[in-house]
């Protein structure tokens, strides 16, 4: 039923909750965890070498969001792949599920913004309305 489970993590603490609730999701059904993390740019990518750096250093924070997931999910048993993407999150999120056939998406109500916080949260409800599966939101 549920073999494919995406995750979308971002570090906050609505995202560990979530990563946590998919493991026990994945253990039950003897699925598959993907973890992915969107980082955005927006226009830097063509910028000198000072916002190169910058650029870098967001992407490895977000590949050690992906680590410290990943090391949560197989302490407890379960299969895990990672996936570090580029681009705007909902959009990320959406096409990832719709191109990998996953059958549930668990995710955070809230990320790191404070501005989301003010809503169910900006990303989980894009995805809510364009996923292309069952999408779980964890508070």
């Amino acid at each position: 039923m549920f073999g494919k489970i995406l995750v979308p993590l971002d570090g906050s603490e609505h995202s560990i909750k979530a990563l946590e609730m998919a493991v026990q999701i994945a253990l039950k059904f003897n699925g598959k965890i993907t973890l992915v993390h969107i980082y955005s740019i927006g226009g830097l990518a063509t910028s000198p070498t000072p916002v190169h750096e910058f650029i870098e250093a967001i992407r490895k924070v977000g590949a050690g969001i992906l680590t410290e997931g990943e090391k949560r999910v197989k302490a407890e048993g379960a299969q895990v792949e990672t996936l570090l993407i580029e681009g705007h999150a909902v959009e990320q999120i959406v096409k990832t599920c719709r191109e990998g056939k996953f059958d549930l998406i668990v995710m955070g109500a809230r990320g790191l913004s404070k501005i989301k916080e003010m809503l169910l949260g900006s990303v989980s409800d894009g995805v809510v309305r364009h996923a292309c599966c069952p999408v779980l939101v964890v508070k």
